[in-house]
């Protein structure tokens, strides 16, 4: 009899989709393939050198020892400054914690205040790792569907309708992975009025794309937009997305007092601080000139433009344009029961994806897997000519579907 490793409690659980697809492109390209990837969401440039010689300062002058769990004082000072500043929110520095990227600050905050069987309302398409996170904590999630015609954006009647005595998380997303779905300041409100009437629920405002933003919008931060709400949530953030630090694995977390020492507790048992270096840098990306920002910002925004206009010529696909994040999620419903020249049959968008990788050699990841079908999500992450040769092969590769 096989020796059995792994606990049950993962059996629903799934590697992350974006990663994944992504080594598989890695596999093909070593054997020979000609693949472009934009199957995973990480900004292609670099971390700009302030940032990097930061660390190397920390480095020679002995930052190398343990770091308190919850983050150093440099560095919460640094956040608590950044969210007085972008955001106009108070927090004093016991309620912020700095975690190995924002997907542990994520998994502190359920783990510390999920009981087995709660719910969590989920606003598909949501982020893959929400669902798992959740199921391997023994939550249930539950999926609010959030389609194109409302801009993939929760509305407040479904909120209202999704609340039981047992929901205990909501989380939100803005910009949003995979939609790039944006909230203004009266739809938060609105949201806001139904999550007050509600003092059991806890939100989670996921915000690591904040500076991620187009068409001269400004990001709103939930409890920006709803004080009274303070008390119910946590904003999670980080430095990957906006300073080009994927990497470096650190983001962070403003919430009410207790909630943070639970979730310190939490991390103390896991990971302890985040990597004392990298904590360095992330206060100089947070204290330091925004140059970068603002020009990694413009480039995302004239890469989204230039996917918009190409996938407006290829017939059956769709694009609403994206608000912020570096995500196009194209709508492939008129795609589906189409046949490929060998007769195989694309029955939904993972076929659909499948069919990309083999026959144009683009790597993307199917909707189905953030909760919202059938949709293909790309990478913008990639620069204008990479993205115009993906959408040329796409393309080609769509004509070729036979009816």
């Amino acid at each position: 009899m096989a020796t059995q490793y792994a606990a049950n409690r993962l059996s629903a659980v799934l590697p992350s989709a974006s990663a994944g697809v992504s080594q598989l492109a890695g596999e093909l390209r070593a054997a020979g393939r000609d693949i472009i990837d934009l199957g995973l969401g990480e900004p292609d440039f670099d971390t700009p050198a302030h940032i990097i010689e930061a660390a190397h300062r920390a480095a020679l002058a002995g930052q190398t020892r343990y770091p308190p769990t919850d983050g150093s004082g440099e560095l919460k000072e640094a956040v608590a400054q950044k969210l007085k500043r972008d955001n106009a929110l108070e927090y004093a520095h016991n309620e912020i914690i700095v975690g190995n990227g924002a997907k542990q600050v994520i998994f502190d905050a359920v783990m510390a205040t999920l009981e087995p069987g709660q719910e969590v309302l989920l606003c598909a398409p949501h982020f893959d790792s929400y669902r798992n996170i959740v199921l391997v904590l023994g939550g249930v999630p539950k999926v609010i569907p959030c389609p194109a015609e409302n801009g993939f954006r929760l509305q407040p009647a479904d909120l209202e309708a999704a609340i039981t005595p047992n929901t205990r998380w909501l989380f939100m997303n803005s910009p949003s992975n995979p939609a790039g779905a944006t909230y203004s300041a009266d739809q938060l409100r609105e949201l806001g009025e139904v999550i007050q009437r509600h003092p059991q629920l806890l939100v989670l405002s996921d915000e690591i794309y904040e500076h991620i933003i187009f068409d001269k919008q400004k990001h709103q931060s939930l409890v920006e937009a709803c004080p009274q709400l303070r008390d119910q949530t946590i904003c999670v953030n980080g430095v990957s997305k906006a300073y080009a630090m994927t990497g470096w694995r650190i983001g962070y977390g403003a919430a009410p007092q207790p909630l943070i020492a639970a979730m310190t507790k939490v991390q103390s048992q896991i990971s302890s601080g985040a990597c004392s270096i990298a904590q360095a840098a992330a206060a100089a990306a947070l204290n330091g000139p925004q140059d970068d920002v603002a020009r990694f910002s413009a480039a995302f925004e004239r890469r989204r433009d230039l996917v918009v206009e190409r996938v407006k010529h290829i017939p059956s696909l769709t694009l609403d344009p994206p608000g912020g994040a570096f995500y196009a999620l194209l709508g492939c419903s008129e795609l589906l029961n189409r046949k490929t020249a060998d007769g195989t049959v694309i029955a939904d968008d993972v076929a659909l994806t499948r069919y990309l990788l083999e026959d144009a050699g683009v790597a993307a990841v199917a909707g189905s897997v953030y909760g919202l079908a059938p949709f293909v999500r790309l990478s913008t992450a990639a620069s204008e000519d990479t993205l115009s040769s993906a959408l040329d092969r796409i393309a080609q590769s769509v004509a070729k579907l036979n009816d």
